[in-house]
């Protein structure tokens, strides 16, 4: 190639050589797809990617990308990726994990990434499952879930994701399913130019230990009906048309539109405030249709960002005697 043609990037590029050892008909595979096509189109050099993982059946995703990467240990992905983003501010730092690597061990990492604003794309597959251990329930599963762990049904009140995140003041969340192959690549691709910390959680099918997981809201049969596809600045309606959410007080409600019943009538999405979004996050079937897309999207100082200006202003202005530092007369007593 001519050293003054730009190099270019195709989906192949991004396809390690290593064998994929996931179950046939698993979601991941289309997750991956996917994200390695938003790799292509975004054209990240792949000297410039670093994937970052934990443990878990979505965790091995760093060996299926031909770019950097780390498999961590469990739930502390956020950990290291945040390292790196700070040692490495120019790289597209990507964190795949799923429910139970980041909302049981990794709980506590999870909500300071997000408050700490660093600029990751995280991408949690949530199958409502611990599949990599063979099926116990996890974070997200929902009450009275049969499991080799709670034979009796769980009685653990489950996570919204959409709304931990939120509640830990991340500025970008949304949601998509692993076989919403245009959608999901939308919000990865809107979850890349963000800069601070993305949080895009994916409705996974185990089709081992968690079949048919999503089924309620994904067939195709179904779907217009149980699914409010988000876009910004345009009313909430689903269901060809049909059916819209508006507010009855501070309370959401499905209505049917016709009969003086308008989509002019019905809430209009904003992304840009997450006190609705906390709204809509919380919305779930079967009182209300599963919202999809951009959930919250707003832009603050990222930490990385933030961490540099301080290195800065410290050279700058602080104290670079380091034998003075070390042997100085500060002293604290123990007693």
């Amino acid at each position: 190639m001519d050293a003054q043609t730009p190099r270019t990037f195709a989906k192949k590029d991004y396809m390690s050589d290593q064998v994929i050892r996931w179950c046939p008909g698993c979601g991941d595979y289309a997750i991956l797809s996917q994200a390695q096509t938003v790799f292509a189109e975004l054209q990240i050099p792949r000297e410039n990617l670093a994937v970052i993982s934990g443990i878990g059946c979505s965790s091995r995703f760093p060996y299926y990308v031909n770019s950097y990467g780390f498999h961590t240990i469990h739930g502390r992905a956020f950990a290291v990726a945040t390292g790196l983003k700070v040692a490495r501010p120019e790289l597209s730092v990507w964190v795949a994990t799923g429910d139970g690597d980041a909302l049981s061990i990794g709980g506590n990492h999870f909500i300071h990434v997000c408050r700490r604003n660093v600029d990751l794309q995280i991408i949690m597959f949530n199958n409502r499952i611990y599949g990599l251990t063979k099926g116990q329930f996890s974070p997200t599963s929902e009450i009275g879930k049969k499991t080799k762990t709670s034979p009796m049904g769980s009685i653990d009140h489950p996570f919204t994701p959409a709304a931990l995140a939120l509640g830990a003041d991340a500025s970008f969340v949304a949601r998509s399913v692993d076989i919403f192959v245009k959608e999901q690549r939308e919000v990865l691709k809107a979850a890349a130019h963000h800069k601070g910390t993305s949080f895009v959680e994916i409705y996974q099918n185990c089709n081992i230990f968690n079949d048919g997981a999503w089924d309620q809201l994904t067939d195709k049969t179904i779907r217009e009906e149980r699914c409010l596809f988000l876009e910004h600045g345009k009313p909430m309606v689903f269901a060809g048309g049909k059916k819209g959410i508006r507010l009855n007080g501070l309370r959401p409600e499905v209505v049917e539109l016709g009969e003086g019943l308008s989509a002019a009538d019905c809430l209009v999405h904003d992304e840009t405030d997450p006190f609705f979004g906390a709204i809509v996050a919380r919305m779930d079937f079967p009182e209300f249709p599963v919202p999809m897309g951009v959930i919250h999207r707003k832009e603050r100082p990222s930490y990385e960002a933030m961490v540099a200006d301080q290195i800065t202003t410290a050279k700058a202005t602080g104290k670079r005697d380091l034998q003075k530092l070390l042997y100085g007369g500060e002293t604290w007593t123990v007693k």
